[in-house]
């Protein structure tokens, strides 16, 4: 529009010039260009009043018209939405050349072609679930990947527990840091400790009271097919097991873990099961239950940081309890144990090997329990006599 103007202006300006002062060629000249730009003003006026129409078509077309009263405009469905753009990419695809190019873009630029190198590549990489869903084997702890899983770091120095001087390798910032060669070995001899109850058919008790630690509890307890607790421990329930868990469902099963019908009724009168082995995550608060575990002579395995006592339990482990990926590392692997010793006692199994079978004395002595009332004088004695 500006050079149009312009044009017009000089045009206008040429055509005031007194024929005097200018030679008739030159005046012809001049009236001959001056006709030239006229027509193209002319042509150019035209086109561009028919391209301002078009767009004012087009936009009145696209744009929803507004309600003057209520200033709201019509909803739009998606299918409409849907509808105009499938119809316009098969304007766009239905002339040759587009289609010529979409053909040539995909022979010599195939998706991801370009994009491919792009970007960096960090392997390995640390996955969450992964610990849930496919922990390590006992073979497989290392020093990296404890120390990737924070198992090393400890509490403040003010709170550390003198019991733990032999696990720790030293201080940082404040910190007490763990010995990682004392972990991973301490962890190795958990695990064997765990898949040798498990190869005898020993029940495992694996006890998470924490925050998060349900998943990995009860992960760790299907491996090893055993029990699980990620709630409140009920005080008693070993030393008073008897009325706790009186009334828990019992079954009899062979050494397939088969469940055998038709002992119900002897089922009754049984005391309680206790278990032959308690993995604890969280020592410092199941204090009560480790107290009752050691009352009863059953060995215990737990985690224990810098302010804990390690002499709580059986077997202790030296990481970081506060560390939800170092528990998850650790109930794994002890689950993996679990498994591979379930693994063996089924195999022998089928060879007609059975790695567990009560005594008949230990019957014996349960009844004679359950009569005195727990006296263990008074079974003895019964014993004796029989």
């Amino acid at each position: 529009m500006i050079v149009r103007q312009a044009v017009f202006r000089q045009g206008q300006r040429v055509a005031s010039w007194s024929p005097r002062l200018v030679h008739r060629p030159f005046a012809s000249a001049i009236n001959t260009d001056i006709e030239g730009i006229e027509a193209s003003l002319d042509s150019s006026l035209k086109e561009t009043h028919s391209i301002e129409s078009l767009l004012q078509n087009e936009s009145t077309d696209n744009v929803p018209k507004i309600d003057d009263e209520t200033h709201a405009t019509p909803s739009t469905s998606n299918s409409e939405v849907a509808e105009s753009y499938q119809s316009l990419q098969r304007q766009r695809l239905s002339s040759p050349f587009a289609l010529s190019l979409l053909q040539l873009n995909l022979v010599f630029f195939p998706p991801g072609a370009l994009t491919s190198n792009l970007g960096t590549s960090l392997t390995p990489h640390y996955q969450p679930h992964i610990l849930l869903t496919n922990p390590p084997w006992p073979s497989e702890i290392s020093l990296p990947l404890l120390l990737a899983s924070q198992s090393h770091l400890g509490h403040s120095t003010s709170l550390w527990n003198p019991m733990n001087s032999r696990y720790i390798f030293g201080i940082r910032s404040g910190i007490h840091i763990i010995s990682l060669d004392i972990t991973a070995a301490h962890l190795r001899r958990a695990c064997r400790v765990v898949s040798g109850v498990a190869e005898r058919g020993g029940l495992i008790l694996f006890v998470g009271t924490r925050k998060g630690q349900g998943r990995a509890v009860v992960t760790a307890a299907k491996m090893s097919g055993g029990c699980h607790l990620f709630e409140r421990w009920t005080p008693g329930s070993i030393t008073n097991g008897h009325q706790i868990l009186g009334r828990c469902k019992m079954q009899v099963v062979d050494e397939f873990d088969r469940p055998i019908p038709g002992y119900e009724d002897q089922l009754l009168e049984r005391p309680s099961i206790k278990p032959d082995l308690v993995v604890c995550l969280n020592p410092l608060e199941n204090w009560v239950m480790l107290h009752e575990c050691g009352l009863h002579g059953i060995p215990t395995i737990g985690i224990i940081d810098t302010d804990a006592n390690p002499t709580w339990v059986t077997y202790p482990i030296p990481a970081n309890d506060d560390s939800l990926r170092c528990v998850q590392l650790i109930a794994g692997t002890l689950g993996r144990a679990g498994e591979e010793g379930q693994r063996k006692r089924k195999e022998k199994a089928r060879r007609g090997e059975v790695t567990y079978r009560p005594e008949v004395f230990e019957v014996k002595r349960m009844e004679e329990g359950i009569k005195t009332g727990g006296d263990e004088e008074a079974i003895h004695h019964a014993g004796g006599s029989q």
